[in-house]
């Protein structure tokens, strides 16, 4: 019997929703209605969805009976009643969101209903991707006789997310089973002495600064405000504007885009900080997936998720990435081996969503 669920991928910035039917279980989901909301533009999740599930209702979408919601946030159990159900709350960290799973369902009637966080729905999402969804880094060595290995899943975006995928079963019959993280709101440790600068700069406004504050969009602007600190003189007033009346990650992304190592104009002189900060901002990141790499020693491959990734590849692929990756004193012949990709599907969380909804 066909099951309709939704799916859902919430974000600080964006929200993804759809509603797919389960025709065979894990490999059947055909995607009938999906929307793309900003997220801010809501009170609460609950509101959301009634807007989503109206919308459907009105195309004569099937209605959804059972659900699964990918949650930048952490996701808490909660016991309830005598008989101690498990229950799921989620606070995304980004808005002033709470999402209870229970109430959701009994709103919505959903005859189930859970919570993820949205990097486990990455996590889960991989397995759903071609080959051609993904762009290697680093080839690395995938020649284990053994099971799979554990792998790491890491993605800057408004905030940075960070998984384990750990396999579950024999090599015939398993899957991976992903671990949620909040590793981004660890402590930021400087790998250079450019790094302890920024760090002490940041450490100006709040004393505790996180791996978060400078690996995600608002990240990518405080490195761009420590430069600009840093050379006043070379401060674009264009660049200023733009920042002010629009997404201040994306000019100075956009900026740095502008500027080639081989070749540098007048016209672009005023961008370069633009570009020190997005070069800072890649090795930080290279060197961040290394430590994830190394906390669970992931042969099976560190994958690059997240909403920045994506939009500048071309800053990844040029090599300062790897570098900071592989650059773990006695430890870098081994980084050496470990596969490196790129996710390029932006619907990956999603996917995850949805095949978590067709194995409840």
């Amino acid at each position: 019997m066909d099951k309709i669920i939704l799916a859902g991928d919430v974000g600080g910035t964006k929200t993804l929703l759809q509603i797919a039917v389960c025709n065979d279980g894990e490999s059947g989901l055909a995607t009938v209605y999906e929307k793309r909301y900003p997220s801010t533009q809501f009170n609460t999740f609950d509101e959301l969805l009634s807007h989503f599930l109206t919308s459907a209702l009105a195309q004569n979408v099937p209605v959804p009976t059972r659900g699964c919601v990918g949650v930048a946030g952490p996701v808490v159990l909660e016991a309830k009643g005598n008989n101690k159900k498990i229950n799921y709350i989620a606070k995304v960290t980004n808005l002033p969101w709470l999402i209870d799973a229970d109430i959701i369902a009994s709103q919505f009637n959903f005859s189930r209903f859970t919570l993820i966080n949205d990097f486990q729905a990455v996590g889960y999402g991989l397995e759903t991707l071609s080959d051609e969804a993904f762009f290697i880094l680093q080839e690395g060595d995938t020649s284990f006789p053994d099971l799979p290995q554990p792998r790491v899943l890491i993605g800057a975006g408004t905030g940075l997310g960070q998984g384990l995928l750990i396999w579950q079963g024999n090599a015939e019959h398993g899957h991976y089973a992903v671990l949620g993280s909040e590793g981004g709101h660890g402590d930021f440790s400087p790998g250079s002495q450019e790094q302890t600068n920024l760090r002490q700069f940041l450490a100006r406004k709040n004393a505790r600064v996180s791996v978060e504050d400078v690996l995600s969009g608002r990240g990518l602007v405080n490195i761009y405000q420590y430069y600009t600190d840093k050379y006043p003189d070379q401060v674009s007033e264009a660049l200023t504007q733009a920042m002010a009346e629009g997404d201040p990650a994306a000019a100075v992304s956009e900026a740095a885009s502008l500027v080639s190592d081989s070749m540098v104009s007048d016209s672009v002189v005023s961008n370069l900080l633009a570009k020190q900060a997005m070069d800072l901002f890649v090795e930080i990141y290279g060197c961040q997936a290394g430590n994830l790499a190394l906390t669970c020693m992931a042969k099976g491959g560190v994958f690059i998720a997240g909403g920045i990734a994506a939009k500048i590849q071309s800053q990844l692929i040029a090599g300062l990435f790897i570098k900071a990756f592989q650059d773990k004193g006695p430890m870098s012949g081994l980084m050496e081996t470990i596969p490196v990709k790129l996710v390029l599907n932006p619907e990956v969380g999603l996917k995850g969503a949805a095949l978590m909804a067709s194995r409840m």
